[in-house]
């Protein structure tokens, strides 16, 4: 965490897996765009002369949770994040962005060809008519897909150790079976979406940015984009952002309440 007390940034996480020929990849193109790639796309993109199939492709997917102290100290707040929140949003991301390289290294010293599509040259923020703010990949739908959550009312991923968590992911063409998804609907764990109650996330925002209608995404970023950035440069002393109080305080915080 780059504290004094060298806090770790995350708990023990989860690991999910899911084939690249499996539909709901093309689902993803349906709903969120035809701009998001399939796990073939970004693999032919970033190994054109490998001539392999969609079936022949594994998407590893894991989740990082937030640690209890982490969550504990967020969860007291109400309009800022906490520096352990905001900590664990920069510095945290920064170690997932150096396990996606670690992995796809590990694996190519294998012999097995792996990408890392968030980091790719190619990936990009996309504009949505329907979503506002979308991109070339999403994490979470991966993570969807490998069987590791569902998404709630304010757009995060409930998995089983809760909302409070950050994702990742990484295309390689090697034969893992595939995790088994124990939910039929991308909603099944939300307790809003499964018995009509909850939505402890809209009282949480500090931006009005959730109601029963779902999550809106510029109100979030305007949020975010300055005020957010502002306060842990002043208050934290770095440079950064969070927030965080629609995945604390709530019933999904740490499991899958349903």
């Amino acid at each position: 965490m780059r504290d004094p007390e060298n806090n770790k940034a995350w708990a023990a996480p989860l690991i999910g897996f899911s084939k690249g020929n499996d539909p709901l990849y093309l689902k993803f193109k349906e709903v969120v765009g035809p701009f998001h790639w399939t796990p073939l796309e970004i693999f032919q993109l970033t190994f054109p002369d490998e001539a392999a199939t969609a079936e022949e492709l594994t998407v590893i997917s894991w989740i990082l949770p937030q640690t209890e102290e982490t969550k504990a100290a967020n969860r007291l707040e109400t309009r800022f994040p906490s520096e352990k929140w905001a900590r664990s949003r920069i510095f945290g991301e920064e170690f997932n962005v150096k396990l996606r390289r670690h992995l796809v290294s590990f694996l190519e010293e294998s012999g097995v060809p792996a990408v890392a599509p968030l980091l790719s040259a190619l990936w990009e923020r996309r504009t949505s008519e329907r979503f506002v703010f979308s991109s070339t990949w999403s994490e979470r739908h991966a993570a969807f897909a490998s069987a590791l959550g569902t998404f709630g009312l304010c757009d995060g991923l409930i998995t089983p150790r809760g909302k409070a968590m950050r994702c990742g992911s990484v295309v390689a063409r090697i034969a893992i079976p595939p995790t088994e998804r124990p939910y039929q609907s991308h909603q099944a764990y939300c307790l809003f979406y499964a018995k009509g109650t909850c939505k402890k996330c809209v009282a949480r925002c500090p931006a009005g940015a959730i109601t029963e209608a779902g999550h809106d995404k510029r109100k979030c970023y305007e949020y975010m984009h300055p005020m957010s950035d502002e306060f842990a440069r002043s208050h934290f002393g770095f440079k950064g952002y969070g927030c965080g109080h629609c995945q604390t305080g709530v019933p999904c915080e740490s499991r899958n309440p349903v």
